[in-house]
């Protein structure tokens, strides 16, 4: 790889791992930056030829990703309320606005599998055992490579990889692979919720269904996730107390989702598990931290 021009190509992959690693997107691009200037440093200064370039930059991303995700564990513990990863918006879906910066899917590289549901149950895993799933199972690298990333040996990152990989089995979110069959529980969902419809809301909704609601003690959110059809429906059709609200199609972190917005402003980004044809889970990212860099892309494009 050259110079800044292969660096940008390869941004996008790099992105990708750093935000497995990390669920937030703003620190995925400080942890890539970095890995860019290091490697810079160090052909400045003289150093040794590497070979791989694309893997040192993989490897060197993924280490300093872990360090950043040691040290936020602590901050995620006394979170408030549930956390969820900040949203990756990969297009506009069904006519909706183009939201998001200039080229979001183009500028993080998301494997299918980094949904929100499943960036929740990776937050229960230790930094390791993360490190090891994400960079194997997902991205596909050896267990040489991770051992690199997490200073243990190969042997050693293969048992991390296979205890992660029970604990996603038991806990990882079943979800359907049809994206109009998604689509279509989405677009119902988003008129039941529009029609405070708790009949409809209820059909689309599964029994077991969970509502996880992130406002970081910024904005009213639920500080406990909400289990159960009944329970869910009935908070989501007391929506309509806080004032009225558009509900956008989306896609988010690659799978149909909504946009909330009101009085022109997004309040809530919406990701939804859909398996068997129902609602499994519902995650709402309500924190205007997580929002920002969305908020800021509206005022953009509302300002051309």
């Amino acid at each position: 790889m050259g110079g800044g021009a292969g660096f940008e190509a390869l941004r996008p992959r790099l992105l990708g791992v750093a935000y497995g690693l990390l669920g937030s997107l703003d620190e995925a691009e400080d942890v890539v930056q970095d890995a860019w200037l290091r490697l810079r440093r160090h052909r400045e200064e003289g150093g040794a030829e590497i070979g791989d370039v694309v893997g040192w930059l993989v490897v060197t991303v993924s280490r300093l990703a872990l360090d950043v995700l040691r040290s936020a564990r602590h901050r995620r513990e006394e979170y408030v309320g549930p956390w969820l990863p900040e949203p990756v918006l990969t297009g506009a879906v069904a006519g909706g606005p183009v939201v998001g910066e200039p080229g979001p899917a183009e500028r993080v590289t998301l494997d299918e599998s980094i949904s929100m549901a499943m960036l929740v149950v990776l937050e229960s895993l230790s930094p390791a055992e993360r490190t090891a799933f994400v960079l194997h199972d997902v991205f596909g690298l050896t267990f040489a490579e991770v051992g690199e990333a997490v200073g243990r040996s190969p042997a050693a990152c293969r048992q991390l990889a296979a205890r992660a990989r029970t604990h996603v089995a038991s806990r990882a979110p079943r979800f359907d692979v049809d994206p109009s069959a998604h689509r279509r529980v989405v677009d119902a969902f988003a008129r039941a919720c529009l029609g405070d419809d708790i009949g409809a809301l209820l059909a689309l909704l599964d029994p077991e269904v969970v509502l996880r609601s992130d406002g970081g003690g910024v904005v009213r959110a639920a500080r406990r996730p909400v289990l159960g059809a009944a329970k869910v429906a009935r908070l989501l059709t007391g929506l309509r107390r806080f004032g009225r609200f558009e509900l956008v199609p989306a896609s988010v972190n690659g799978r149909p989702g909504l946009l909330r917005y009101r009085e022109g402003r997004l309040v809530t980004v919406i990701g939804l598990t859909v398996a068997g044809g129902r609602i499994t889970a519902v995650d709402m990212v309500l924190n205007p931290e997580k929002l920002a860099r969305l908020t800021r892309a509206d005022e953009t494009r509302n300002r051309r």
